[in-house]
């Protein structure tokens, strides 16, 4: 199969669909690999090491959509993408097409098949393509909240760890998941005071093992949240529904109740966002503010570590993304757990969750199977 990856051109973006070592991968089963001139710059990748593993440099994105059977990416395709992909065509990278729907019509009207990272499922119910990135998102969500909370930043200016004498910060995490577990992980490691708030019990009592009690936990509820989010100091939103829109959690009247300059930092903005004043920012433009509560909500935090993001994300996509190179879409019939990443395929909606959340009607592509 000819594989190809374009530059990513969402904006502050410099992750890259495949690194050199996973290209070799693909070259090593017989496929051919293309790789648009400059897409690994961002992340420190050069044209020639590519070359040295196996693929071919083509001249610009047109070159890679026009030649490609599989079109690997990271983030959701932009409009200009949408247009060129064909029926074809399997797109295999992050959709997030719950909240988005102007991304979903322009899939259902190139007739390709869409395969997403985030609803892979692996036989534990968990979501393996997903959770690289969420580790990476968690720690980064950590990392800024502690500048936001800075006062040249807008924060109120506390030092998320404190000193000797003066408490350190208090950090409510909206969920006990991977993007929870290592916001918590992180905060925790400087000495910050950390709350979970989860509704898995089996999940609490995990937390609480591994932290050794150092991290609080309290079962997530309507007064539970209220509690904690006037408390806080730190806010940090890691919800996930896979496929669906993320729920909101912290409402617009909250807002007014909390401290001056504490920091909400959306990490499911990817999914709508878990705040009901949340909207997609950027790593240029990071921060916004509401009645003197800082919103950080930049839609693709692990850009900011390209390097470490782009390595993670093909440790954890090579064996999916080679059986689709292997066998094309066949390889959904062998793997139900890769099937469950068909978001769209002949422009119908084949995902239950973005189905509904969207108002289409769901295609259940395993009866044909």
């Amino acid at each position: 199969m000819r594989v190809g990856v374009p530059k990513e051109i969402k904006a502050n973006e410099h992750r890259i669909g495949l690194t050199p070592s996973a290209a070799r991968e693909y070259v090593a089963n017989g496929h051919e690999v293309l790789i648009e001139k400059g897409a690994g710059l961002g992340a420190g990748f050069s044209d020639e090491v590519f070359v040295r593993a196996g693929a071919r440099i083509v001249e610009n994105a047109d070159a890679v959509f026009e030649q490609a059977e599989m079109v690997v990416k990271v983030k959701e395709p932009q409009a200009v993408e949408w247009k060129k992909l064909s029926s074809d065509q399997i797109l295999f990278t992050y959709l997030h097409l719950a909240p988005d729907p102007d991304q979903t019509r322009g899939l259902i009207d190139s007739g390709c098949a869409a395969i997403a990272y985030e609803t892979v499922t692996d036989a534990r119910g968990g979501l393996p393509l997903l959770a690289p990135m969420s580790e990476v998102a968690g720690r980064i969500a950590v990392f800024s909240a502690a500048e936001t909370l800075l006062k040249h930043n807008g924060g109120m200016g506390l030092l998320l760890c404190g000193v000797p004498g003066v408490p350190p910060a208090r950090v409510v995490v909206l969920g006990g998941g991977v993007v929870g577990m290592n916001a918590a992980r992180m905060a925790m490691g400087l000495n910050a005071e950390v709350v979970v708030l989860e509704r898995s019990i089996p999940r609490m009592r995990e937390i609480d093992d591994i932290f050794l009690g150092r991290v609080l936990t309290r079962y997530s509820s309507l007064d539970s949240i209220e509690d904690e989010i006037l408390k806080a100091d730190v806010v940090i939103g890691a919800v996930l529904t896979a496929g669906a829109s993320a729920p909101k959690l912290v409402k617009r009247e909250h807002l007014s109740r909390m401290k001056p300059g504490s920091v909400l930092v959306d990490v499911s903005i990817d999914q709508g966002g878990c705040f009901e004043t949340s909207r997609p920012t950027t790593h240029a433009e990071p921060t916004y503010v509401i009645d003197d509560v800082v919103h950080y909500c930049v839609a693709n935090m692990p850009g900011a570590a390209p390097r470490t993001s782009s390595e993670a994300l093909n440790n954890a996509t090579l064996p999916f993304g080679l059986a689709l190179a292997n066998h094309g879409l066949a390889a959904l019939e062998k793997d139900k757990h890769l099937a469950r990443g068909l978001n769209v395929l002949g422009g119908k909606i084949t995902h239950p969750a973005v189905a509904e959340a969207l108002g289409y009607d769901f295609h259940d592509p395993y009866k044909a199977w």
